[in-house]
């Protein structure tokens, strides 16, 4: 499969599709103080880069995002989705690696993410373990919840 990672269309009726469907898987397996998945208008705001990705008919596949975080030195990883019927053929890996490479050009310091801590969520945290990131506490805002695991990535 053909699979092009390109700026996301933030009006385009299947982005703001996907990042619903994103949100709504997020608020089924997390408690809604828990779920920090941002809604369309959060994903519009400025220091957020939102890519979307296609395969090769054009057809949406898959998101992830960008955040600045405070200082501009560092950023957080947000909306990271595949749809459910491709996840475990490596898109999310494509993903991640892509916003890695953009983060590495941006000369950022560091990576970070927040994640759940249930079970749903373990592919997520592996993904994320073997591409570098280690466990760490809260970052730019976050605070402590049984329901979040934070990692980090020196770049």
């Amino acid at each position: 499969m053909s699979i092009s990672i390109e700026l996301a269309d933030l009006e385009a009726e299947d982005v703001v599709s996907l990042i619903r469907a994103h949100k709504a898987l997020m608020l089924e397996t997390s408690p809604p103080e828990s779920s920090h998945a941002l809604q369309i208008d959060g994903l519009k705001q400025p220091g957020i880069t939102v890519w979307a990705m296609r395969e090769g008919h054009g057809v949406l596949i898959g998101c992830g995002a960008l955040k600045t975080l405070s200082g501009g030195r560092s950023g957080e990883i947000k909306s990271m989705h595949t749809v459910a019927q491709l996840r475990r053929g490596g898109l999310g890996r494509q993903m991640l690696s892509h916003l890695i490479a953009e983060a590495r050009a941006r000369y950022w310091s560091a990576l970070y993410l927040e994640t759940g801590a249930q079970d749903a969520f373990y592919p997520a945290r592996k993904l994320y373990e073997r591409h570098g990131f280690a466990y760490c506490g809260p970052f730019e805002g976050y605070r402590e919840d049984r329901n979040s695991v934070f990692m980090r990535l020196d770049l």
